[in-house]
């Protein structure tokens, strides 16, 4: 129970990462707040986390518009009275392409989502945590970033990689007001975007077998257990840290 008393906002929280995240949190006592685009998705994670004994509401917001970012905090705030940590998981993989293939619209869906969303969460978030004391923040990154290319990939690589930057810049800005930065880059995890066009469950964990050395594609709730760490007391020696999880795909 690492975060009794706590209050937790959780973005993309609808499935997934983000879904597997906030049951994490709520199992360890944390208030939750999960914010996405999909209204009925996360009244389906809230029902999931009161179901097991956890406290969790929903806010609406598309991550890339400043003034539904700056609400959900707020709201969060108002509603539970404080926030303590945030999980800034929010993100789209976009179209799969070379570079010179993409077209503007192509290129700056992606990055608004998953840089300028993260950057205007993570605005907000720092605001309101410098004046109440500081808080934890985990940014969800990706090893298609800063840590491996991959052809076709490239708006949403760039993005991540900005987000691994983003992450450590922050951290060094924010530690004297007592807030903890750090980031998770996720490699292939078993959720929706770990498919390729048309691919069945079979073939993608077969050609995971053959990619991945640990011979599988990772389990949201492992990247829920890091992330609980980052934003832990236990790991209040780590700052501006990206932690990879893609069973050995880098390493």
């Amino acid at each position: 129970m690492r975060f009794t008393d706590k209050v937790v906002l959780v973005t993309g929280a609808s499935s997934g990462i983000g879904r597997a995240t906030a049951l994490a949190f709520a199992r360890e006592g944390a208030t939750v707040v999960v914010a996405g685009r999909r209204a009925a998705a996360l009244d389906d994670t809230v029902e999931e986390i009161a179901a097991s004994g956890g406290k969790a509401s929903a806010v609406v917001a598309d991550v890339s518009q400043g003034d539904a970012v700056r609400a959900a905090v707020s709201t969060t705030v108002e509603r539970h009275g404080g926030l303590h940590v945030a999980v800034n998981n929010a993100g789209m993989l976009g179209r799969v392409a070379p570079l010179a293939d993409l077209d503007e619209d192509d290129w700056s869906q992606v990055l608004a989502t998953n840089l300028t969303g993260l950057w205007l969460a993570l605005k907000h978030e720092v605001t309101h945590m410098r004046a109440n004391g500081g808080g934890a923040i985990v940014n969800v990154a990706s090893n298609l970033g800063a840590h491996e290319r991959r052809a076709g990939f490239g708006a949403y690589a760039t993005t991540k990689a900005g987000v691994s930057v983003l992450t450590r810049t922050a951290a060094r800005e924010y530690l004297a007001d007592n807030i903890r930065i750090n980031a998770v880059s996720p490699g292939p995890i078993d959720t929706p975007m770990s498919f390729g066009p048309g691919e069945s469950v079979a073939d993608r964990d077969a050609r995971l077998a053959g990619a991945v050395p640990v011979g599988r594609a990772g389990r949201p709730e492992e990247v829920a257990a890091a992330v609980l760490y980052l934003a832990s007391e236990e790991a209040g020696f780590t700052v501006g840290h990206d932690l990879v999880l893609d069973g050995g795909v880098t390493a």
